[in-house]
């Protein structure tokens, strides 16, 4: 049987790891790199994935496809792909059947296209490493993703080639990585701060079972963010000095966003950094550079409200999960925004402990989806994982409300029924329309399909007796 592997597809990086025996490993890449960027590149000879695209970037940003994951399952029309179309340097479209896809030199492709050549990727890696052939996988998507946006993760892949054995929630996975050699029991959350979105799990560990409490979040919130806020101040830095909107030129603002992030992250160690771009511009008088002196404080500052904003999720999952603060035995950090000192500091205020230092934020995803690869093989005993579905799942009823079937944090998986009938006298056919969401206006949540019953014998309104039955499985 070919090894199943795992992976964390990421927003802004991804990673890969295998069980090597009884150990899970990360495999290094062609560049030797343990991550990799989550960026695609088309040029006119070729596609690049990864390190080579990044590369590139500055030079093609029109070409470059990066964050693809933040559109994963989304309508072409939702507020949020209009807001993502305003920062990317790359075409966003509404495809024929109303989900958001890309445009690159004249040809259309849906997110998960783009993130298959990802995973195609991290499979190649796979390959070399073993010598042999892989086709199987499991792949971690947040844990506040919705029925749509896992389904495109299974899609994207398919188109990859591999089969999704499993998708796994990226903090559970961390809670598994976590969690695998540790004997006591203990209640533990996991806060997950990526380059897109945010997580926070809490969950009951004790001999070898893994049981997620609750689970909150936001999926558009992450260092991407961070990285848009420290762009748009160098932005506007440079306009008050020269008059100059550098947010209108593409090339400047793919290597501001690139200068961003790099300060980001040297920021995270040393308390001033300087960011030095020449020629990032021109007018009648000649080249301009912008050269700006940035310090911890100041990133702090335009920041704090992003970091502010993963609070409300933390203090509704322990609402949910029915524990108090001091009841938390342990908090883990997942995705690389946790080496921010702020993030750190926050989660620490909230939590009142130092968090758990022993894992790699960037790594320990990767790391349980190869655990949770090794259960399904028969490599790893006696783990027992035990999640729950992140959103309520309901129907439309009479009005327009949401009537809810199964509620969020539900263990899964889980089915439920629920008898309905019709609303009018001789009623010949029923459409049923499905959305999963938390508002009690069901237009207000996220729609996942309908389906229609026809030929209901005529008879009085509400005599028909019609069962409606909903099955969520492991994925």
């Amino acid at each position: 049987m070919s090894k199943i592997i795992g992976i964390d597809l990421g927003t802004t990086n991804s990673c890969i790891s295998i069980m090597d025996g009884k150990e899970p490993k990360v495999i290094e890449n062609a560049e030797g790199k343990r991550t990799t960027p989550s960026i695609i590149a088309f040029t006119e000879n070729e596609n690049l994935v990864g390190e080579p695209a990044k590369r590139q970037m500055v030079t093609n940003p029109a070409g470059t496809i990066y964050a693809v994951k933040r559109l994963i399952g989304r309508r072409g029309d939702s507020e949020t792909t209009n807001s993502i179309k305003k920062i990317v340097p790359y075409k966003i479209v509404t495809a024929d059947n109303g989900d958001a896809w890309v445009e690159v030199r004249g040809k259309k492709y849906s997110p998960s296209m783009i993130s298959a050549m990802t995973l195609q990727k991290m499979k190649e890696t796979a390959e070399a490493y073993l010598g042999e052939k892989v086709d199987k996988a499991v792949i971690t998507v947040p844990a506040y993703f919705n029925d749509a946006q896992r389904q495109a993760t299974k899609d994207a892949g398919k188109i990859a080639g591999l089969e999704v054995l499993r998708i796994i929630n990226e903090p559970t996975a961390a809670a598994l990585a976590y969690g695998l050699d540790k004997k006591s029991a203990k209640t533990i959350a996991v806060y997950d701060l990526g380059g897109g979105t945010f997580d926070i799990s809490v969950l009951e560990l004790g001999e070898g079972v893994f049981e997620v409490k609750s689970t909150n979040g936001d999926t558009f919130l992450g260092g991407e963010d961070f990285d848009l806020r420290l762009q748009n101040y160098l932005a506007d830095e440079f306009k008050k000095e020269s008059g100059i909107d550098l947010r209108n030129d593409p090339l400047a603002l793919t290597r501001l966003k690139e200068a961003a992030e790099k300060a980001k992250i040297e920021l995270s160690s040393s308390s001033e950094t300087e960011i030095n771009l020449p020629y990032i511009t021109a007018d009648a008088t000649g080249p301009k550079h912008l050269k700006v002196k940035l310090t911890r404080a100041q990133l702090e500052k335009l920041v704090d409200d992003l970091i502010e904003k993963t609070m409300e999720p933390c203090r509704a999952a322990l609402k949910d999960a029915g524990v108090s603060v001091k009841e938390i035995d342990e908090v883990v950090l997942v995705g690389g925004m946790t080496r921010m000192p702020k993030v750190i500091e926050k989660v620490k205020e909230f939590f009142g402990k130092e968090p758990h230092k022993g894992v790699n934020p960037d790594e320990v995803v990767a790391i349980g989806a190869a655990i949770q690869a090794g259960v399904l093989q028969g490599d790893v005993k006696d783990v027992l994982l035990l999640d729950v579905t992140p959103l309520s799942l309901g129907i439309e009823t009479l009005g327009g409300v949401f009537t809810r079937l199964i509620d969020r944090n539900t263990t899964i998986p889980t089915r439920k029924s629920q008898v309905f009938s019709t609303a009018e006298d001789n009623q010949n056919a029923v459409t049923i329309r499905v959305y999963q969401g938390e508002r009690e206006i069901a237009a207000q949540n996220k729609f996942l399909g309908q389906f229609n019953l026809e030929d209901i014998p005529p008879s009085p309104r509400g005599m028909p007796q019609i069962e409606v039955t909903f099955d969520i499985d492991a994925n």
